[in-house]
């Protein structure tokens, strides 16, 4: 159904073009568009909406039927001097008939998008329907979801469409009231490179119309229709991870997220008795701030104690002094890789508890 708005910005500038005035009614004879008071018009709507003409003029008026899929929608009424004025209602008419089909084409589109994304539909139904709105079954796609600190308050969904406007080959919805889901078709070479671009695009885009808190994250390219969901269920796990392990930035990819994806999936009880193994009754989180800091200075610089104490501006035996200390408290030695491991695990692991908690809560 076009809204009404689209309905009276269409007929404004016909107006504009044909000096016509114009009045769109529905079938009870209700004015939904108008450019001037046609009130008076309303019960001879009423009459010829129920008659077998699809036209017919009634003292002065040119009044037409609007069909979608055989079914009356609209009564156009169309009025003023001249004798063209069938002929520009006969125009109006087929102008607004199109917009229906159009707009029923992408509501279609939208529909089939959400269904597809939500494994709603039996693969023989993707198929189908994906032939039946002309959507290319073997294209090599991406699901990119795009969230912002304004969540379903703001007009992230309208402007992400106006960005992608010219791309009549991705399609931009919303399964919920929070985020806002792209599925981009990518061209057949530099598709992460593509990938990239469209989302600096958006985020720049989005960042210039004074929407804060932008954060975009996508799944893996696929190249099945059917395999759209996913790329979309990537995407999801890749927005939540990086919440978790990459809060500093504001694009995630899947692939990027290596081993937080594999802690993220862990059941908080398993987190629990993993950290009470390795450390006993602390936490790797208990420790003062500058002995924080040397240990993630140091897994920084892969286990390097010189460019460590370098960039720390300590001397070397002081660094190795302070790992001493951290290996007789928690029985790990940093400087062996399996310990570094170990330890590295252990707060990403308090990191994600912490998270959940906050996400309980």
């Amino acid at each position: 159904m076009i809204s009404n708005q689209i309905l009276q910005n269409t007929i404004d500038g016909l107006k504009g073009i044909s000096r016509v005035d114009l009045c769109v009614m529905d079938t009870d004879g209700k004015e939904i568009a108008s450019t001037t008071d046609m009130s008076h018009c309303c019960s001879a709507a009423v009459e010829f909406a129920v008659s077998p003409a699809d036209s017919q003029e009634i003292q002065g008026y040119q009044y037409f039927k609007i069909f979608d899929e055989q079914q009356l929608e609209y009564i156009l009424v169309a009025g003023g001097v001249g004798e063209d004025i069938y002929m520009i209602g006969k125009m109006v008419a087929f102008q607004i008939q199109n917009l229906l089909v159009a707009y029923k084409e992408r509501f279609d589109k939208d529909n089939f998008i959400k269904n597809l994304l939500l494994d709603n539909l039996l693969l023989v139904d993707i198929y189908s329907r994906s032939k039946k709105l002309h959507i290319q079954t073997d294209a090599a796609r991406v699901v990119l979801i795009v969230e912002s600190a304004a969540g379903k308050d703001s007009n992230v969904l309208e402007l992400t469409r106006a960005c992608f406007a010219n791309n009549g080959k991705d399609f931009i919805t919303a399964v919920d009231e929070k985020d806002v889901i792209i599925v981009k078709e990518l061209p057949d070479s530099d598709a992460g490179k593509e990938i990239e671009r469209s989302a600096r695009t958006l985020i720049g885009y989005l960042q210039r119309e004074n929407i804060q808190g932008v954060r975009i994250a996508y799944g893996t390219i696929v190249h099945e229709i059917k395999e759209v969901s996913r790329s979309y269920k990537e995407a999801r796990m890749a927005l939540d991870v990086g919440k978790i392990f990459f809060d500093d930035r504001d694009l995630v990819a899947y692939s990027e997220l290596g081993i937080g994806r594999l802690i993220y999936q862990l059941p908080i009880p398993l987190c629990k008795m993993f950290i009470r193994e390795i450390f006993g009754g602390k936490s790797p989180d208990d420790f003062d701030e500058e002995t924080l800091s040397t240990i993630y200075k140091f897994f920084e610089n892969s286990l390097n104690v010189s460019e460590t104490s370098r960039q720390l501006f300590i001397h070397r035996n002081t660094l190795v002094y302070r790992l001493d200390k951290l290996q007789k408290s928690t029985g790990l030695d940093l400087r062996v890789f399996e310990d570094a491991i170990t330890f590295k695990i252990a707060l990403m692991v308090v990191k994600y508890m912490k998270y959940m908690e906050t996400f309980e809560y």
